[in-house]
This record gives structure tokens, C-alpha cells and sequence, in this order.
């Protein structure tokens, strides 16, 4: 059970962010989930905002040194890498079309790396910033939030056991109902730039919020690879258009499963969100996000199982970040501070040299980041030659 203690030897990495300031709809998130365990990570520098007076304003409103938020990211990695005690990591969480340019700055200044989803624009941003990372000896990683919860790592397990088979169907969702009004499209800072293509890329709730669930497939399912993919997108509120705000996506696998995807924001009325459901040839195993310390596992002519968080019978994978026990609840801060915890022990194992500690973590990484970009741009492409399978890779 994981209670806060430290995961390393070393003292808690010197973080900053860029992005994520008093407007921003995921910054708290961040924070939260960095520093959740004091273990990992200790915020010491920003550039919290493109209004200067508003970043400092912000960070004092933090409690944080006001000479460490800067005007912007390039000031504040010059001037933070004159600092003994500089910052060692950051995070970006910009609007995507600054993802690719910071995170490059980023590891130019011999800084680890945490982004946003999705990760760039373009696949070949993605190699040359894996090239460059490589070079530096630095971590890129992704903050896909909704993956650190225990269960997924429990379905993981089971199926990497055989626990339902062989895989045949893939089952995701995304979908709520908070963009059916498009008043926040113009007003709301949170949400102008992810309407905006040249803000935003090529997807809207492609890239906001199907590149998560994507990843929770890739996450529980491991070995099975993508072969194809089918997009039909849709823009109902028409202001929208290029950018959709539904999409049906299909999808074909390489051992002969099949999956769909259906991501949307404007399923009005919906409160719930993620659902995933994998399907073998022996049984099935349900996780949604409304009910994170649930998994449903359905044996075919079995009655259901219904698996709970923190129980002595889970793999030790499910157990490894367990934080409160059972009985207690856990929500999606918890599943943030999860991952900023690997993010850590990723960080300090490559500085470490320790590639064995790196080849055995399950985290969003790089190469997650980039199959996310391929994710969306395949999708696009699908859909702009009028919904035909494309391959993926």
C-alpha cells in the first residue's frame, strides 16, 4: 500500500510548470496530483500565465517565491538553470499548439518532461522529440489522467493471465453531454483555443478526450496492436466545423479483433464519461470511470463478479498504488497522483541509468504520446476521405 513514502533514494524533484494558471482547466490537477506526495515532486518555479502580473499574482496566491514565476517558459529555464537550486522537471500544460515547442526548450535545458495530451500535432514531431530525448538522457511523459486508477491495472493483469481468453472485441467510450452549449466556445478562456485548429490541431474531442481512452486500451491490453481504423465525425454545432465535436470510430487489430470508439461531448444529459470494456473468447472485464473502484468481470455462464478496489485478492499490479483501502473512496486525484508517482520513479531511474527499472514501469510515455498523435490524425484521416479504414501504423 502505497501511504506517501518516498519510491527513491533522492530528495523530491524541482519541478515547474509552464501553463495551467488561474484560468486553466487542468493546472489544479497538476498540482495535485504532483504533489499529492511531497515524495515526488516540490514546485518551486512557473510561468503560470502569458500576463505576467497575472502568473505572479497567481503564484503568490500560491504561496510561491514571486521571483520564481516568470513572464514566460524561455526566462524562466534560462534563469532557472542559473539557480543551484533550479528546477530538474517540467510540466506543460499549454494548449496543444505549444506542446511540441516547450517540451523541446524543455529538454534543450536538460529538464525531464511532463505534457498534456495530446502530445503534438505531427507524428514526426513526436520521433524527432524521442530522437532528442534519447540524446539528452530525459523522460517525456503524458499525462493521460484517468490512467492511473488501480483497477486498470488489475484488468491488465487478468488479461496478460488469460483470465477472459483470447481478445475479440474492444469496447470504448467517452461521451458526456457538456458541449451542447456553444456559449463557452466564445467566452470561456478554458475552452476558446480548443475550437480553434490552429489552437487546438486537427481533433476536438478527438484529440480532448478520445486519445485518453485510447490509451487506457493500450494500457490494459498491452500485446494487442492496431491495424486499421474507420472515422466517422460529425460537427452538430456547426461553429465548430472543421473541428468535430462526435465521432464513431472503428477499429481492426492485428490477431483479428475488433474494437469501436464512440467520443463525443454533446451526448446531452450525460454525467458519465469513460467507459472500457474488453471482450475474450472466455469472459469480459468493465471498468467506467463514474465507479472507478469497481471492475465487472463476466464469465460467460457465470453470475457477474464484481471486483472492489483494495482487496486482498487483486494482483499485486492493482495493489502496488493502492492509497487509502478499502471501504474508502477514491476519485480522480488520486489517479493523477498515481501517475505523477511513476512519472518520479521513471525520472530518477533514467537518471540513474537504471534501464530495468524503466522496462518493467507501466507508464504514459513518449511512445504513448506519439501513437496518441497517430491516433487522431489517422481518425481525421479516415474521416476527410469519407470514412474509409486506413491503416494505422
Amino acid at each position: 500500500m502505497l501511504i506517501g513514502e518516498k519510491k527513491f533514494e533522492r530528495e523530491p524533484f524541482r519541478w515547474g510548470i509552464v501553463g495551467g494558471g488561474k484560468t486553466s482547466q487542468v493546472g489544479y490537477k497538476h498540482r495535485l496530483g504532483a504533489m499529492r506526495d511531497n515524495t515526488s515532486f516540490v514546485l518551486k518555479a512557473a510561468a503560470f500565465d502569458v500576463d505576467a502580473e497575472r502568473c505572479k499574482e497567481f503564484g503568490r496566491n500560491l504561496c510561491m517565491d514571486e521571483d520564481r514565476c516568470y513572464p514566460d517558459y524561455k526566462t524562466m529555464f534560462a534563469e532557472e538553470a542559473k539557480r543551484p537550486d533550479g528546477i530538474e522537471a517540467v510540466d506543460v500544460a499549454t494548449p496543444n499548439f505549444l506542446h511540441y515547442e516547450v517540451t523541446k526548450a524543455a529538454l534543450e535545458a536538460g529538464l525531464h518532461v511532463i505534457c498534456e495530451k495530446p502530445l503534438f500535432f505531427e507524428v514526426e514531431e513526436g520521433e524527432e522529440i524521442k530522437r532528442l530525448a534519447e540524446e539528452k538522457g530525459k523522460i517525456v511523459c503524458v499525462t493521460y489522467g484517468f490512467s492511473g486508477f488501480d483497477l486498470l491495472y488489475q484488468m491488465r493483469s487478468m488479461i496478460a493471465d488469460g483470465a477472459i481468453g483470447d481478445i475479440t472485441m474492444v469496447d470504448l467510450r467517452y461521451a458526456h453531454g457538456f458541449g451542447c452549449d456553444p456559449y463557452g466556445d466564445s467566452h470561456a478562456e478554458g475552452q476558446m483555443w480548443r475550437v480553434n485548429p490552429a489552437k487546438v490541431g486537427r481533433g476536438f474531442v478527438l484529440g480532448d478526450l478520445s486519445t485518453h481512452t485510447f490509451y487506457m486500451s493500450e494500457l490494459v491490453t498491452s500485446d494487442l496492436k492496431l491495424k486499421q481504423v474507420l472515422c466517422d465525425k460529425q460537427s452538430f454545432i456547426k461553429s465548430r466545423a472543421p473541428l468535430e465535436d462526435n465521432a464513431y470510430v472503428l477499429m481492426r487489430y492485428e490477431n483479428g479483433a475488433v474494437g469501436r470508439m464512440w467520443c463525443s461531448c454533446v451526448n446531452a444529459g450525460d454525467m458519465s464519461s469513460q467507459t472500457i470494456r474488453i471482450v475474450g473468447t472466455k469472459a469480459s472485464l468493465e471498468w467506467n470511470d463514474m465507479h472507478p473502484d469497481e471492475l465487472k468481470y463476466e464469465v460467460q455462464g457465470q453470475p457477474v463478479q464484481t471486483l472492489i478496489r483494495g482487496m486482498d485478492y487483486l494482483s499485486p499490479e492493482a495493489q502496488e498504488y493502492e492509497r487509502l483501502g478499502a471501504l474508502h473512496y477514491t476519485g480522480l486525484i488520486e489517479s493523477w497522483s498515481n501517475l505523477y508517482n511513476r512519472f518520479a520513479v521513471a525520472m530518477d531511474a533514467k537518471d540513474r541509468g537504471d534501464e530495468e527499472t524503466l522496462k518493467s514501469l507501466v507508464y504514459p510515455d513518449l511512445e504513448h504520446g506519439i501513437n496518441g498523435t497517430r491516433w487522431i490524425n489517422k481518425c481525421v484521416e479516415s474521416a476527410d476521405k469519407g470514412a474509409v479504414w486506413v491503416d494505422f501504423e
